[in-house]
C-alpha cells in the first residue's frame, strides 16, 4: 500500500470552508472551483474540500464525523492556538485540557468537523 497523502471533507458550502481553512490556516488552496478546493498542508499531505451535494458515491456520514488532528510542539502552541482561534471565532468544542495523550482542544469548522490541536506529553 502507498502512503496517503490526502483527506477529503465533505462540506455543505465550499467556499465558506475554503474561507475559514485559508484563515486559520494562513494558506491559500492550490486549487479552487465552486465544488471543490485543496490545500497543501505539508510536503506529503492535501486537505481537499468537497461539496457534499457533488460526491460520488453519495456521501452518508452524518456532519461533523470527521476530526483532523494537528500535532504542535508543546502546550504553550495549544494554548496559543487556542486563543487565536478564539479571537477569529472558532467554535470551540473542548476548552484545552490534559488527557491521557496529552494536552489538547477542539475547534469546529463551518460544517461541524473537529479539528484536534495537540501536544504528545509523557507521563
Amino acid at each position: 500500500m502507498t502512503t496517503p497523502n490526502m483527506i477529503l471533507l465533505y462540506v455543505q458550502e465550499p467556499a465558506k470552508s475554503v474561507a475559514f481553512y485559508a484563515d486559520i490556516l494562513n494558506i491559500k488552496p492550490m486549487e479552487h472551483s465552486p465544488t471543490f478546493a485543496m490545500f497543501q498542508m505539508n510536503e506529503a499531505m492535501v486537505l481537499g474540500l468537497w461539496a457534499k451535494h457533488t460526491v460520488v458515491p453519495k456521501a452518508i456520514a452524518a456532519a461533523g464525523a470527521t476530526e483532523l488532528g494537528v500535532h504542535v510542539a508543546d502546550r504553550a502552541a495549544v494554548d496559543a492556538t487556542h486563543a487565536e482561534w478564539t479571537k477569529r471565532n472558532v467554535p470551540i468544542a473542548q476548552a484545552p485540557t490534559k488527557m491521557d495523550f496529552g494536552y489538547t482542544f477542539v475547534g469546529l469548522d463551518p460544517d461541524g468537523h473537529r479539528l484536534r490541536i495537540f501536544s504528545a506529553e509523557m507521563p
